[in-house]
């Protein structure tokens, strides 16, 4: 307030001191992603203390790959509550001070370890307010920190989730296309996928695909459930309409919006693939 400001002025004035309002610095997203790429990290010291989760699901895949409709298909099942897309991993510990730092390292913890104490404790949260058993994390950006993941959840299980490259481009680009050029989407999208696969090679799981889902609903649930251990649950098959619908939470369009499995778009010809996309349609087998 103007007379807290006016008093503070007066007081620092006959001290002989001066006061500067100085602006709170707000780093850049790529050095803020640095600095959170720079914190060493390990597992848990104790799981069975440290952790609160058992056995979270992690569905790793790309953008506009299908993953809202999966999420909301195992969000149906009696065991599984799979909300929206968390970020989790982008919420961080500071310590305030050197003490507050030092006196975390005497009981054993690094600023990573307090990270995952939060994530745990966050998605536990959400797990238990849901009354299920398994909690479900759907977030994308997820493949890009799939050795943190790991490292903070020993018992995570994986899915995997792919999509014709082509057609991930193309809906990367009509999500936003006053945003990106579908030479940008193509190139974008691609970073995720690349990071997805490095997930595939580094992490045991079950891979899916988006075209098997919509084409044979049934049967790539009853296996997903197979690969968690899970009694299969036919209402998976009607989800309802997502309790979010958001853009930046998942995918915010008509189509997930039904409530029902949609037919996917058809497959894109060779020469209609671009080429920077090529690599990876062979990888994952949409080419010979």
């Amino acid at each position: 307030m103007k007379w807290q400001r006016k008093i503070t002025g007066a007081l620092a004035r006959h001290a002989g001191l001066r006061i500067e309002r100085v602006s709170k610095p707000v780093g850049k997203p790529a050095e803020q992603a640095k600095k959170a790429a720079d914190v060493p990290f390990r597992p848990p010291a104790d799981p069975q203390v440290d952790r609160l989760l058992t056995a979270p699901v992690f569905v790793m895949s790309p953008v506009r790959s299908g993953s809202t409709l999966l999420r909301s298909m195992l969000n149906a099942h009696p065991d599984l509550h799979a909300p929206h897309e968390l970020h989790v991993r982008r919420l961080s510990v500071e310590f305030g001070t050197g003490l507050a730092e030092k006196a975390m390292a005497a009981l054993g913890h690094n600023r990573a370890d307090l990270e995952h104490l939060l994530w745990d404790r966050v998605l536990h949260r959400e797990l238990v307010r849901s009354g299920k058993r398994f909690i479900v994390d759907k977030t994308p950006a997820n493949a890009f920190a799939y050795e943190r993941i790991a490292a903070c959840w020993p018992d995570a299980r994986y899915v995997f989730l792919l999509r014709h490259p082509a057609s991930i481009a193309t809906s990367w680009h009509e999500a936003s296309p006053d945003k990106r050029t579908p030479q940008e989407a193509a190139a974008d999208a691609l970073r995720y996928m690349k990071a997805v696969e490095r997930a595939r090679k580094a992490l045991p799981g079950l891979t899916v695909r988006y075209e098997e889902l919509t084409a044979e609903p049934e049967k790539t649930l009853r296996a997903i459930c197979e690969f968690l251990d899970l009694p299969w649950a036919p209402q998976m098959l009607s989800y309802g309409t997502p309790d979010v619908v958001t853009k930046g939470l998942g995918d915010w369009k008509d189509k997930i919006r039904s409530g029902q499995v949609q037919p996917g778009r058809d497959l894109p010809h060779p020469e209609e693939i671009p080429d920077v996309l090529m690599g990876m349609c062979r990888t994952w087998g949409y080419l010979p």
